[in-house]
């Protein structure tokens, strides 16, 4: 089932964050319908810097291909901005189209952005952000590839003003809409009451962050269609390695931390390794010989 048709569907999707193809791939054998491809993720990994506008259009499409190459699971991806005008917007749809992104997200923050929970963000004028969403429509090759908009006007205008927003980006074509950081339950069920009816809702748990804690499940009977957890792998891993390497520090061996890690053969056979291997040998073999 495409992800158009999936996330138009009355039940939950679950979108988990993902950062590079391992995750990725960890994440489809969990049974995940769609990922989530972060960009505050990939800041935080391949940076080690916060989520401030410093990754780049070139680095999220040389992730999508990566992880792509990995797995076939439908690919939400964070554009940001869109990393610049109007014209940067249909660049970038064309780029991360190609590159496999199932879904685009585009902000209507200024550039640079920053991450929907950090203050002090400004956000563009309403007329320049419908502009760019138009674009990225007539950018996309195919209408399976959807548009997701998402504003943070709410910590900068207020809670109708994103409201308002968010209907004037469904006028300008985007398919699945995105209110950030609702500080309460309350704003949650606003959110979900003024828009449920106009386009899929996406709802960001972040863990931490502005929004209250809820489960897919109960953001679900809200109203929202696609939950996700964009920062949540990074920050179980950043917690893992922290005492990960506290104890190889302390100990000066891995043997007190070996219940918490996989083992060499159990980490080959996660990333299948021995079937590639086979796969190898088989092109090596006589054609003859594989026949037989």
């Amino acid at each position: 089932m495409s992800l158009k048709r999936r996330i138009a569907e009355p039940r939950v999707l679950v979108a988990p964050g993902v950062h590079d193809a391992l995750t990725a791939s960890i994440a489809t054998e969990a049974g995940f319908e769609a990922l989530y491809l972060s960009g505050a993720a990939i800041a935080y990994t391949r940076l080690g810097r916060p989520d401030i506008g410093l990754v780049s259009m070139a680095e999220v499409a040389e992730t999508i291909t990566l992880v792509r190459d990995r797995i076939p699971t439908p690919l939400v991806v964070d554009a940001d901005t869109g990393y610049g005008n109007a014209l940067s917007v249909q660049r970038t749809v064309r780029l991360f189209e190609r590159a496999g992104a199932t879904a685009i997200q585009l902000e209507d923050q200024t550039f640079p952005k920053r991450c929907g929970h950090l203050q002090d963000k400004a956000v563009i004028p309403l007329r320049e952000m419908t502009g760019k969403i138009r674009a990225a429509v007539d950018a996309r090759a195919s209408e399976e590839t959807l548009i997701v908009a998402r504003t943070d006007a709410i910590a900068v205008e207020g809670f109708e003003a994103a409201i308002q927003r968010a209907h004037a980006y469904a006028e300008a074509g985007a398919d699945v809409l995105f209110v950030e950081a609702p500080r309460s339950r309350e704003q949650l069920s606003l959110v979900a009451g003024a828009l449920k009816d106009v386009r899929p809702l996406v709802a960001n748990m972040v863990e931490g962050g502005d929004t209250p804690l809820a489960s897919a499940d109960d953001l679900g009977a809200l109203g929202f269609r696609l939950v996700i957890f964009p920062g949540g792998i990074v920050r179980a891993l950043a917690r893992t390695a922290q005492d990960y390497y506290r104890s190889l520090r302390q100990h000066g061996t891995n043997d007190p931390f070996r219940n918490q890690m996989f083992d060499f053969g159990a980490l080959n056979a996660l990333i299948g390794t021995p079937d590639m291997l086979e796969l190898g040998r088989s092109y090596e073999r006589d054609d003859r010989e594989s026949a037989a």
